[in-house]
């Protein structure tokens, strides 16, 4: 199925129903892996510029998979500022079990706790548990996290959109939102493409669920606003930032390209296995 800026369906595939998460083994050959994009463009108003590289925290010999990129500022980005520059940002703790490898700023505030880094390491990206630095990321998060909120003439989505196809523009879910499946964003061809998702109530990716991006769709241009919490459960495949007003939980196996931002709450991530953070396009 899939979803055009003038509300109508498309049918393409089954949409499938949600299925509720629960936490179970799931076999990796390699342990979990996680993929945060923080590079990103952040801005697209006059003096909000957020394509800047941070300094080089090499803790370790261990390396990312690949640099850093930046991402080009384009119209509707969502401005995000200095917060653009951190691959995870929480409110109130960081939390990371086994090898994370990070590829850009790791940061909380007003909070300042940030634990399992090491083992785990932080490269191109600095670690700020609490301070001007993180304080003023948290105060541009709120920007941006309010000017995705109050975007106006979104068109409406149901409450599961795994299996759907949908296409750029400004999406509303009544409350919660479930991605089950695989969901498919059409970048029509054309780079910059924006997408953004506000969820009043919570985002929970099932276990082995997928965000595909296609044509020219670019993980620095998915945003999702979500009003309370968003979960990631286990073996998901994730793309876009994420701006949670509370708390942001991944379980292992996840990968995502993109960024976790949380204003009040926690960012936990959940495994005894390796976690890598590097940024990809």
């Amino acid at each position: 199925m899939s979803l055009a800026l003038d509300g109508s369906f498309k049918t393409h595939e089954k949409v499938n129903k949600m299925r509720t998460s629960t936490p179970f083994a799931h076999a990796l050959s390699i342990g979990a892996i996680f993929v945060l994009l923080a590079g990103c463009s952040g801005a697209s108003n006059a003096g909000s510029s957020s394509g800047f590289t941070p300094t080089l925290a090499s803790a370790t010999s261990a390396r990312p998979l690949i640099q850093q990129p930046v991402c080009p500022i384009v119209k509707g980005d969502v401005p995000l500022a200095s917060a653009a520059s951190f691959a995870v940002l929480g409110g109130s703790t960081v939390t990371s079990t086994g090898l994370t490898i990070l590829d850009g700023n790791l940061g909380v505030s007003p909070g300042t706790s940030i634990t399992g880094f090491g083992p785990g390491v932080v490269k191109h990206g600095q670690i700020y548990a609490g301070g001007s630095v993180a304080g003023q990321a948290q105060a541009d998060l709120a920007i941006g996290y309010n000017y995705a909120a109050g975007l106006q003439n979104p068109t409406a989505v149901p409450p599961e959109i795994g299996g759907m196809t949908i296409e750029p523009g400004i999406y509303n879910a009544a409350t919660s939102l479930g991605i089950s499946g695989t969901l498919t964003l059409d970048g029509r061809s054309k780079p910059n493409s924006i997408f953004v998702f506000q969820v009043p109530s919570t985002l929970t990716t099932a276990v082995l669920s997928r965000v595909k991006l296609i044509n020219k769709a670019n993980a620095c241009n998915v945003f999702w606003q979500v009003g309370s919490s968003a979960t990631l459960n286990m073996g998901a495949k994730f793309r876009g930032t994420i701006m949670a007003a509370d708390s942001i939980s991944v379980s292992s196996g996840v990968v995502v390209r993109g960024r976790l931002l949380a204003e009040t709450g926690g960012i936990t991530l959940i495994d005894d296995r390796d976690f890598v953070f590097y940024t990809k396009r």
